[in-house]
């Protein structure tokens, strides 16, 4: 139970069995505290049969490969999320292509989530370093390094890895 005190009123949480869960409850409004997993989207970036890496440079993960990625703002659709961050950690402007796959993980210390990756195409930009991620760089499916970053990365990646030049980008 991360939640400590109820949203609506302020009150203390117990945690109790509902629903076949244990779960936070507030004894004074009856509110129930539901925890929602965290929603992520990232992209797929290919060119010349090649996948778009960088690594991280925070914790949790930190220097471990994944695909360009963030989490969803609270206004916006995934698939902007994704354009978004694209933009944000390597410079480049994309547009998505197609719903690639959406995976769910529970090997992320800031909480499970869903991460949502889409195929995408650049049509601008220059390919850049970030604060957020460094050594951009597009690999070829014998060469997907071993640390891959969990929070579904890691799924998405060797997916790709697995599958013949299906990625459609420039």
């Amino acid at each position: 139970m991360d939640a400590r005190f109820c949203s609506n009123c302020g009150e203390r949480l117990q945690l109790r069995e509902i629903e076949g869960r244990k779960r936070a409850f507030c004894p004074a409004c009856d509110h129930i505290h539901y925890e929602q997993p965290k929603v992520g989207a990232g992209a797929l970036i290919e060119r010349d049969e090649r996948l778009l890496l960088l690594q991280r440079t925070s914790e949790p993960f930190r220097l471990y490969w994944n695909l360009p990625a963030g989490y969803v703002e609270v206004d916006e659709a995934p698939a902007q999320a994704a354009v978004r961050e694209v933009n944000e950690e390597t410079g480049l402007q994309v547009e998505v292509v197609a719903l690639e796959n959406v995976y769910s993980y529970a090997d992320d210390p800031r909480g499970n989530g869903v991460f949502v990756v889409y195929r995408c195409r650049v049509i601008g930009g220059a390919l850049s370093e970030s604060p957020e991620g460094i050594h951009p760089t597009y690999v070829a499916r014998d060469q997907v390094p071993e640390k891959l970053a969990g929070g579904g990365h890691d799924q998405a990646i060797l997916a790709w890895q697995q599958r013949a030049g299906s990625i459609v980008a420039r």
